[in-house]
């Protein structure tokens, strides 16, 4: 895993959390519980879950890519690493 994709996938949790509706979308699509997502912060099934769910939803990407200021496919390329697929 590389520590940048993890970084990013925590700063995008930050993005998605500071909406509660967004944040409660992600909740309902990962199945975690706030306590669980947590919890599982240092494993690379959740950052990838936190990436995945952008990367579903074309509107949520960009305007996370534009405040994380990073091109939306550094994004969609970090999900694809933590989720096993190398670019």
């Amino acid at each position: 895993m590389h520590d940048d994709d993890a970084a990013l996938a925590l700063q995008a949790l930050g993005w998605i959390l500071g909406d509660e509706p967004r944040g409660e979308r992600l909740l309902a699509l990962t199945g975690l519980a706030p306590d669980e997502l947590r919890a599982s912060l240092d494993e690379r099934a959740t950052l990838a879950a936190i990436l995945s769910f952008l990367t579903a939803h074309e509107n949520d990407l960009v305007a996370c890519a534009d405040a994380l200021q990073v091109p939306p496919g550094t994004l969609s390329a970090a999900a694809q690493r933590l989720e096993g697929m190398t670019l």
